[in-house]
């Protein structure tokens, strides 16, 4: 069994015989070790540093907890995150799911179970990034249909056509913000065969 992709992996454990168990686990697998923290808080600094394609999480640690890290990773440095704890509970899990835990292990890991978690988690974080761009795309599509709502060409009220000074500076004003690569789509059919020719 090998990594599919030599993925880096940041392990942050507070134990170092624990450390060192997995860091070789990680190498027989295939991945590449990136570095060892012992704390969420030099996690922080090594995840900005190393830009490992994944975190792998004790929960107890001194100083900043594996789920205190996790959200701090996923606000600041966005990372795909699996925890390793001895402690299983389903407060636990939740908790860390909403900390944007991609997936949750128990010590000690079996190879298959870390590889496993692992690539969920990396795959979970895909998913995630291309939802989160799916929304960005949304709030602007949901922008521009406010915006050119606002610009019909006749009064939802009355059914008249618009011809107030103001109706047509806002006109202009959104015309001008459109790249001109871009124009041609806004442009009937007439207009369109002119700037063709």
């Amino acid at each position: 069994m090998t990594a599919s992709e030599k993925k880096k992996v940041l392990i942050v454990e507070d134990d170092h015989l624990v450390s060192e168990m997995i860091k070789g686990m990680l190498e027989d697998l295939g991945y590449e070790v990136a570095g060892e923290a012992e704390d969420g808080h030099e996690a922080l600094g090594m995840v900005k540093k190393l830009h490992p394609d994944v975190v792998l999480m004790d929960i107890k640690m001194p100083r900043m907890s594996g789920i205190e890290a996790s959200i701090l990773i996923q606000k600041h440095f966005p990372t795909p995150v699996v925890i390793l704890s001895a402690y299983e509970t389903e407060d636990l899990v939740k908790e860390a799911s909403e900390a944007g835990v991609g997936a949750f292990v128990v010590k000690p890991p079996r190879p298959g179970e870390l590889f496993r978690a692992i690539e969920i988690a990396c795959g979970r974080f895909v998913d995630m990034v291309k939802l989160s761009n799916l929304r960005c795309k949304y709030a602007e599509a949901m922008k521009t249909i406010e915006s050119l709502s606002k610009l019909l060409p006749v009064c939802p009220g009355c059914g008249e056509e618009k011809q107030d000074e103001d109706y047509l500076n806002k006109l202009n004003l959104y015309l001008s913000g459109i790249p001109v690569e871009e124009i041609s789509r806004y442009l009937c059919s007439r207009c369109r065969s002119r700037t063709d020719t």
